[in-house]
């Protein structure tokens, strides 16, 4: 190893590679920008609706995950905002999740594919003032292919889709969505990892509170 001045140490090579002290310092806080905070969140659930229970592939397995992203988010006070794609005809949230939201989340009936195509829906998304989005529900290739690409070019944020918590009749559909939206830039997480992220370290109240839910 050799010192690079004498004194007070500003640099110094190991063989041939200089470190900068700078980058060995320590900093307040070197959390990942990628890494969710519950501080920054907000949880959209697109289109977990009655008449999809039996038609898409694993829909009750989907419904459970969603619960979880459910009950960690109020718990954790994290905003959420539902869609549900023409009611009339195939009815609305799943009662087991309805039964979850906090009172006054938002829920708004849509025709088109894409969420982003309703205003209300967006605005209740812009009013929340937060740039880290997950989404779950169903059809991954459909309605959250299309929203997710939206919100990716008009909104300034970090979209995740949470990979065991979205489905579509035909696997090969969901498994090409998701291939695509990671490919233009959404991040795929799974169930568990939302909710330690959102908890950043165990031992404290809301850890205790929610562990049973990802055991």
């Amino acid at each position: 190893m050799t010192l690079k001045a004498s004194g007070e140490i500003r640099g110094f090579f190991y063989g041939s590679v200089y470190f900068d002290p700078m980058f060995l310092k320590e900093k307040e806080d070197r959390r990942s920008t990628s890494l969710l905070s519950a501080e920054s969140s907000l949880l959209l659930m697109v289109d977990l609706q009655e008449k999809f229970i039996g038609a898409v592939t694993g829909m009750e397995d989907v419904a459970k995950r969603v619960s979880v992203l459910t009950k960690s988010a109020a718990h954790l006070q994290i905003p959420i905002v539902v869609s549900e794609q023409y009611s009339k005809g195939l009815g609305h949230t799943l009662p087991e999740i309805l039964s979850l939201l906090p009172q006054g989340a938002p829920v708004f009936d849509k025709l088109s594919f894409s969420a982003m195509d309703v205003p209300e829906w967006t605005e209740a998304v812009r009013h929340s003032k937060r740039d880290q989005i997950v989404l779950c529900g169903v059809e991954t290739h459909v309605c959250i292919l299309q929203t997710a690409l939206d919100m990716i070019q008009n909104l300034d944020a970090q979209i995740y889709v949470v990979e065991d918590a979205v489905s579509s009749r035909k696997l090969s559909d969901k498994e090409s969505a998701l291939h695509r939206l990671r490919a233009h830039g959404a991040q795929l997480v799974t169930t568990e990892m939302v909710v330690c992220e959102w908890l950043r370290r165990a031992g404290t109240d809301d850890f205790k509170a929610l562990q049973p839910l990802i055991k």
